[in-house]
């Protein structure tokens, strides 16, 4: 079998050719150092998903998955692995499928645990160069973020990318520079008062978020006055459908291009290369 990418002594990388068009704007050593690495993304639903498939198909060697939920039919209209024969099954288990049939080289590990404090030093080991955190329950978010920020890990972390519908408004920059969206608002305040984080200023955490005002959800005919989850096993005890306040609409376009964002910003990190500037007017330089 073919190596991913072949370094022999005092010899300049060689490319498969399957990355050739990577190649072509990081170079030979930058498709090297990609082949290297070990990116763990958190959360495998409309953003992890699409930021996985980027980073596989961009080079990255390993890639750990992890995301305790099986595929529901509502995933079908924004999530890669949801799809005709797939409902029902683990979300880790069919992406990492995909994935390594996109290339059959690179190393893809797929747990279907959920993240929490008591899985966490296990979940992030081996020790990733970038974390991908597409969570969306606020409670483990909080703590893989601040876990993030305790142990110096580079981490690139989703804010709310439902109830939009303009990808052209999604933004990244530094968590506290997180603007518009009320998810990122709750997610600063309560880092602050849970896990002592002072997000009024740089914290080092790369946050993509969107500009765009969060749209209200439409009640549905079937809805019956009431939302009811149709999910494979019901109840899962930490995100159940049947008990959130309200359901959120989201379309395919926008979770894509955070999950595209995402993936952009590791494979820079993982490279070496210049980062977005501030967000803000006059902002100090965030952290690398």
């Amino acid at each position: 079998m073919a190596s991913r990418t072949t370094i022999a002594a005092g010899a300049a990388p060689t490319t498969h050719r399957r990355f050739d068009r990577t190649a072509r704007l990081l170079g030979d050593d930058g498709v090297a150092r990609l082949a290297t690495a070990t990116v763990t993304v958190l959360g495998v639903g409309g953003v992890g998903g699409f930021a996985a498939e980027a980073l596989v198909r961009s080079g990255v060697g390993r890639v750990i998955l992890v995301d305790y939920d099986r595929i529901c039919v509502t995933n079908v209209n924004r999530q890669l692995h949801a799809m005709k024969g797939t409902l029902g099954k683990p979300k880790v288990a069919v992406m990492a499928e995909r994935l390594r049939l996109i290339n059959p080289d690179a190393i893809i590990e797929a747990r279907a645990e959920l993240y929490c404090a008591e899985t966490s030093a296990r979940l992030l080991t081996p020790e990733p160069d970038v974390v991908i955190d597409a969570i969306d329950h606020v409670s483990t978010k909080l703590h893989l973020i601040a876990t993030c920020v305790r142990e110096r890990l580079r981490c690139v972390s989703a804010m709310g990318a439902a109830a939009r519908l303009d990808p052209t408004q999604v933004r990244v920059g530094d968590l506290s520079e997180t603007r518009i969206d009320p998810f990122a608002r709750d997610l600063r305040k309560n880092l602050r008062r849970k896990h002592g984080i002072d997000c009024a200023r740089p914290v080092g955490v790369w946050a993509v978020f969107s500009e765009e005002p969060p749209i209200a959800p439409r009640a549905l005919a079937y809805d019956d006055g009431a939302f009811r989850c149709v999910c494979p096993g019901g109840e899962n005890g930490v995100n159940d459908c049947d008990h959130r306040n309200r359901v959120e609409g989201s379309v395919a376009f926008v979770p894509a291009m955070f999950g595209a964002a995402a993936a952009s910003l590791a494979v820079k990190l993982l490279c070496g290369l210049p980062l977005p500037r501030p967000v803000v007017p006059g902002a100090a330089p965030r952290p690398v």
